[in-house]
């Protein structure tokens, strides 16, 4: 019975160890860090006083000691393992299956690196770290100078905590992957506005190569969003694709026309809300988007910047109005009515409305409000039965929004 009680005690310890590294390594965006804490976590977890965290070089085709726990200094970032049966980690990356060594002493299949003895290691238990690409991302190892008779129990923790690993660092690589297509959309958007002020044939230049990037970085953004589980990134990657994709299509529209600072915004509108519905990944929904947009010649600003607006009013309705699935969207655009240089656009939907102050801050909403000034007009929005957001604004409207800071 005092066996089963400390097996029990010593699961329930593993399984904690287990979430506890879990909540650790969704709040660290350093991924050494959270190597080095996975290394620390697997041998207390097990009991031992050596643990290493082993990636895999392609071009070397080898295992370098990334991270580790216990070891003398010249190990980690030093020593390497050929990815082959040669050694313990080499087995299990080959294999893909845990590899089990009791003793170390009467295992002479292995040549081992002098490290090893120079810690006394007699046992040793690896299994795989999965990665996106299509090798592991390496392999997970906890070493022992004692011998011991290893068990299943033992295999299955360091296996789900390789698993847990595995999900970190595919979570650090999206990490760094969006932040480096942020920072090449800011720099493209920079590019634009600078290149826009020279003479007609650079800017004539320019509307091609920004269109060709900014659908790339759309491309990469949709590849991403196909790859994302949670929920949150998912959110994020979706707010940054739509507003890519609005850039996008006004450069679409410009290179059907002469250069011009102005542009067809009723078209663009047009052309916007087809495309908005496929955006959202709503085809297996009930949801209709339906538009009315009268012809209307506005500057390229104004036209880029309503252009978020209506994706963003859109993307929220589709989002957040219909927890059922089914209802319907419309959005229209009026002309100026007797003559007072005011144009009207409207952007409904029959779901069940929303809350949110004038001056909300809400991720989304808050853009459309500092859009809308920037543009000089003016937003009304009603939701009791629906959402109805009335948006009007002067034809002339020579602004330059701040697309990306705002």
């Amino acid at each position: 019975m005092d066996e089963n009680v400390a097996s029990i005690t010593r699961l329930l310890h593993q399984q904690a160890a287990i979430a506890n590294f879990g909540s650790f390594a969704l709040r660290q965006d350093d991924l050494q860090k959270v190597l080095t804490e996975a290394a620390r976590a697997c041998a207390e977890g097990l009991g031992v006083r050596f643990c290493k965290v082993c990636r895999y070089r392609a071009a070397e085709n080898d295992l370098l000691i990334e991270a580790g726990y216990g070891w003398k200094g010249g190990v980690v970032g030093h020593v390497v393992s050929r990815a082959d049966e040669s050694s313990p980690q080499g087995r299990a990356f080959i294999t893909g299956k845990p590899s089990i060594c009791n003793d170390l002493r009467t295992d002479n299949v292995f040549e081992l690196p002098p490290f090893y003895a120079e810690h006394g290691i007699i046992s040793t238990i690896d299994v795989i770290i999965k990665g996106t690409d299509p090798n592991p991302y390496g392999v997970l190892e906890i070493d022992n100078d004692r011998q011991h008779d290893y068990d299943q129990h033992d295999v299955d923790f360091l296996t789900s905590f390789a698993n847990v690993l595995a999900e970190a660092v595919a979570t650090s690589a999206r990490t760094r992957l969006l932040q480096t297509t942020v920072a090449q959309m800011r720099f493209l958007v920079r590019e634009k506005d600078r290149l826009l002020e020279q003479k007609k044939v650079l800017a004539e230049e320019l509307q091609h190569r920004v269109r060709n990037n900014l659908q790339l970085v759309y491309g990469m953004l949709s590849k991403q969003l196909d790859d994302t589980d949670d929920e949150a990134g998912q959110r994020g990657l979706k707010a940054i694709a739509r507003r890519v994709f609005t850039l996008a299509q006004v450069y679409d529209n410009l290179l059907g026309t002469e250069m011009t600072r102005t542009t067809d915004f009723g078209t663009y509108v047009r052309s916007l809300c087809l495309n908005l519905a496929e955006i959202q990944g709503m085809a297996r929904g009930s949801v209709t988007l339906t538009c009315d947009a009268e012809p209307l010649v506005l500057e390229l600003d104004a036209v880029t910047a309503l252009g978020i607006v209506v994706a963003e009013l859109v993307s929220n309705s589709f989002d957040h109005a219909f927890p059922n699935g089914t209802g319907s969207i419309n959005v229209s655009l009026q002309r100026a009515i007797k003559g007072d240089g005011i144009a009207t656009m409207t952007i409904s939907d029959n779901g069940r409305g929303f809350k949110a102050a004038t001056e909300s801050k809400r991720h989304g909403l808050g853009l459309v409000w500092r859009l809308v000034e920037q543009v000089r007009g003016s937003a009304i929005v009603v939701s009791d039965h629906g959402t109805i957001w009335t948006i009007r604004f002067p034809i002339a409207s020579g602004v330059a929004p701040a697309l990306i800071d705002a």
